[in-house]
């Protein structure tokens, strides 16, 4: 008898097959990254309420802050309009726009991984060897996007009910809505980009410029009215009005860019080539050649260890430089209005010097903000001790150790752009908040500096994971995310005391207005030390890419 062969799939099959092996692989993958990024953002909105209600409790104290709000063009640039003095409307504004940045960040990081990384690092090609459509790999990192967000979409929905069922799901389908359109504007960025590292680059760009469009837009006019706001994804999430007579129409938006980038990065994908791209290489130097050995300035720039750290980290470097000065100055020039906004009310002074320490309000809050720009630091020096660890996943540390380059003299490259690279943007951070404040020069810069140590054992933490268990080093971004959720939600919730001091920022003097305490930062300091040292030690004595 003779088998009967199974119909040939059709062209759209044939362009798709393998979708949904390679998705259950991506959420395999995912597996951790995920379901923090989800979890993070979740407790952040659902944790609001709570917050919100013991700050201002009666219907008068909501309407006293929406008053004030409407008068701070300050504060409207940097949380948003506020539309109803409910508490969910009240919750929508103080973290919409950063749980939707989340949302956005968490997305293309997932897309970025699961093509242009894919490409990058050959494991790709392997894939497309066997019976895998060409657009497969992309439509199962746009579905694992689109799951995350679900998710989250979901988890908001259920936690927010009580507060209005029908603002709970405006809000959760505009999160996800936000994640999803940067999740297709990835796509289409990994298709242009030669590197996984200069995708992410532009498409955090992107969400850089939707922040300000957005801030312009709502310091220019109340309500969200501006041209600008409605030309941020960031803007519609407000526009949308969750627990304020929903606009369910703005829903619409989301889904035609969503529908329309999806269709740009679907076209681009099957015009390329796989590993190529549509934009040009970066320019390199040239090589001037004598005999035949290369000289000029190209091998000086990249001579050594420390110079080749450099030329790889030096964007991220710039990035977060320019963020944290900016950061900077916004705060700055908030600390008055802030100061006196709060002033009258109990609850929300009581967590300003929960954060930043018994001194007067305007200490208390420079004291709160510098530390919370400590935090955000956490996350910067994670992803540059954890560039070594991508160097040998993707194996580019071989042929550089193949060649008279000492492993701990490779890594030490690397981690003195990260150590001395969060010292810069903490500086930048003090002297942003000289430029806005105008006021203390010396004792907040003095306020940023201090967060250092704490900071350095974050670091160090990634350090020991990365030379000791190179497979759990993606870990130590749990363990940046677990402060970060200690040190900002803890004082709001008003969690026990020996649940703050896990946190090393729970140990950091309250600068300014408080007085300095030598013995906790040196403590810092050497832990810090003797977590980098147990990291390289652990490095010398393993195998690369064990």
């Amino acid at each position: 008898m003779t088998a009967l062969a199974a119909p040939a799939p059709s062209g759209g099959s044939r362009r798709l097959a393998g979708t949904g092996a390679l998705l259950r692989f991506a959420l395999r993958r995912d597996r951790v990254m995920i379901p923090v990024f989800v979890a993070v953002n979740a407790l952040m909105v659902l944790s609001m309420p709570y917050t919100l209600k013991n700050l201002y409790g009666t219907p008068a104290e909501r309407t006293g802050l929406v008053h004030q709000l409407e008068t701070n063009a300050s504060f409207r640039a940097l949380i948003g309009p506020v539309f109803d003095t409910s508490t969910g409307a009240l919750t929508a504004w103080r973290v919409g726009v950063y749980a939707a940045a989340l949302a956005a960040a968490a997305s293309l990081l997932v897309v970025v991984r699961h093509t242009r990384d894919e490409e990058e690092s050959g494991r790709q090609e392997l894939v497309a060897s066997g019976m895998v459509g060409r657009r497969a790999s992309l439509t199962a990192a746009l579905l694992a996007a689109a799951v995350a967000n679900a998710v989250l979409a979901l988890l908001v929905t259920a936690g927010l009910a009580g507060q209005g069922p029908s603002g709970a799901l405006a809000l959760g389908l505009g999160l996800a809505g936000v994640g999803m359109v940067f999740a297709t504007t990835a796509a289409i960025v990994a298709q242009l980009t030669e590197s996984a590292r200069l995708a992410r680059g532009l498409t955090a760009a992107v969400l850089g410029a939707a922040f300000v469009l957005r801030a312009a837009g709502d310091s220019a006019a109340d309500g969200g009215t501006s041209v600008l706001t409605w030309l941020s994804p960031l803007g519609w999430l407000e526009n949308l009005r969750s627990f304020a007579d929903e606009r369910w129409w703005v829903l619409s938006l989301f889904a035609a860019a969503v529908v329309a980038q999806g269709a740009v990065a679907y076209g681009l994908a099957g015009r390329r080539d796989l590993g190529m791209r549509f934009l040009p290489a970066l320019p390199h130097s040239r090589l001037r050649t004598s005999g035949g050995t290369p000289t000029g300035p190209s091998v000086g720039r990249l001579g050594t260890a420390a110079a080749l750290a450099w030329r790889l980290q030096r964007g991220g470097v710039l990035g977060w430089s320019i963020g944290f000065f900016l950061a900077g100055v916004v705060y700055g020039g908030l600390t008055d209005g802030a100061a006196d906004l709060v002033r009258d009310n109990d609850q929300a002074r009581q967590i300003f010097e929960r954060m930043g320490g018994q001194s007067g309000l305007t200490d208390a809050f420079l004291a709160s903000m510098t530390g919370m720009l400590g935090l955000i630091a956490a996350l910067c020096i994670v992803a540059s001790v954890l560039r070594p660890h991508g160097e040998e996943t993707s194996g580019r540390a071989e042929p550089v150790l193949a060649c008279a380059v000492g492993r701990l003299r490779w890594a030490a490259g690397h981690l003195t752009i990260a150590f001395g690279g969060s010292a810069l943007i903490m500086l930048l951070a003090g002297l942003g908040f000289a430029v806005g404040y105008g006021k203390q020069v010396g004792p907040v810069l003095g306020a940023c500096l201090v967060q250092l140590p704490a900071v350095w054992v974050i670091g160090g933490v990634a350090v020991l994971l990365y030379g000791v268990a190179p497979r759990s080093a993606p870990a130590s971004w749990g363990v940046a995310v677990a402060v970060l959720l200690i040190g900002w939600v803890g004082p709001a919730l008003d969690a026990p005391r020996i649940v703050l001091d896990l946190s090393p920022f729970g140990h950091v003097p309250k600068l300014p207005g408080g007085g300095m305490e030598w013995g906790p930062v040196l403590v810092l300091t050497g832990l810090a030390a003797a977590l980098v040292a147990a990291g390289l030690t652990g490095l010398h004595r393993r195998d690369i890419g064990s």
